[in-house]
C-alpha cells in the first residue's frame, strides 16, 4: 500500500493542506493500522481532502468521522463517512458526539487550533479512544502564537498541557498522594510523542512499574574494592530504602 507521502503526491482531488514534515510522523504511528478495520475521528474536515487521503491509505476499512463547524461539510458524507457540525470546544456538543460514535483507533485533531479547543477536545474524547489506540494532535505551533492564546511557556497553552501530561506518565515514582491535574490518567498513558507541531499519545492499560535484576556483581565491583563493607552497608540501605518507598509510591 502507499504511504502518506506518496497518496499525497499524486493527490488530484479535494484541498488537502499539511505541513512537510507530518508524512513521516503520519506513517511512523499509522502503518500498522493499513489493511485493517480502522475508526477514525478527525477533527477539522476543513475541504474534505483528508478524507480522500486516509481513504486511501487504511483501505476499505475504513469508518471514518469527521467534526467541522461549517455547515458546508456535510456535502463530504458518503458510504462509511459520517460528519458532524459543530465546535470541538463546546463540550455538550463532544459529549453528544462521544454517544453516537463506537469506540476509536485513532483521533486526529487538526481543528481551529487555539488552546481551549486543543485541550477541551483531549478532555472529553481521550477516553473514548479504545486501549492501544492513538490520539494525534497537530498544528501545535499555535501554542507560541498569541493570536491563537499561545506564547513561549505561556500558562494555559496546549504543550504546557502536555508538559503536565509527561509529569502524571510518571506520577508511580512521585508518591501515591501526589494529585496534579489529570493525575486520573497515569495508567493510561503508555507514552508521548513530541514532535515538531504534532503531539502522538499512545494510549494503553498501564500496570505499576517495577524493577529487575539478573546475575551476579561484576567481579571486583565490590568484593575488590577497599571501601567493600561500607559499600554493602550503604546499598543494603539503599535497598531497605527503595523498599519503604515503593509501598508509598504505587
Amino acid at each position: 500500500m502507499q504511504n502518506t507521502r506518496e497518496i499525497f503526491d499524486s493527490h488530484q482531488g479535494n484541498l488537502i493542506h499539511k505541513w512537510n514534515h507530518y508524512f513521516d510522523i503520519y506513517d511512523r504511528h499509522f502503518a500498522s493500522y493499513q489493511g485493517k478495520e480502522v475508526i477514525l475521528l478527525e477533527i477539522g474536515v476543513s475541504q474534505g481532502g483528508s478524507i480522500d487521503l486516509w481513504k486511501k491509505f487504511f483501505g476499505p476499512g475504513l469508518r471514518y468521522y469527521g467534526i467541522d463547524i461549517n455547515p458546508k461539510c456535510k456535502q463530504f458524507e458518503a458510504e462509511n463517512v459520517t460528519i458532524f457540525i459543530g465546535s470541538q470546544e463546546d463540550p455538550v456538543f463532544l459529549d453528544k458526539i462521544k454517544k453516537e460514535i463506537p469506540d476509536l483507533d485513532i483521533l486526529i485533531d487538526d481543528g481551529g487550533h487555539t488552546m481551549r479547543q486543543q485541550i477541551v477536545t483531549f478532555e472529553h474524547l481521550y477516553d473514548k479512544i479504545k486501549n492501544n489506540g492513538l490520539y494525534l494532535c497537530e498544528d501545535n505551533h499555535t501554542s507560541y502564537w498569541f493570536n491563537f492564546g499561545g506564547g513561549l511557556r505561556r500558562r494555559g497553552t496546549y504543550m504546557e498541557y502536555i508538559k503536565n501530561l509527561v509529569d502524571v506518565m510518571h506520577l508511580w515514582y512521585a508518591g501515591k498522594n501526589t494529585y496534579i491535574k489529570n493525575h486520573s490518567l497515569k495508567n493510561k498513558l503508555y507514552a508521548i510523542h513530541i514532535y515538531d507541531s504534532i503531539v502522538v499519545i499512545e494510549k494503553r492499560e498501564i500496570a505499576a512499574p517495577f524493577d529487575l535484576k539478573t546475575g551476579n556483581f561484576t567481579v571486583g565491583y565490590m568484593e575488590d574494592e577497599p571501601e567493600s563493607t561500607g559499600y554493602k552497608i550503604k546499598f543494603f540501605f539503599f535497598q531497605v530504602k527503595n523498599r519503604i518507598r515503593s509501598a508509598f509510591y504505587k
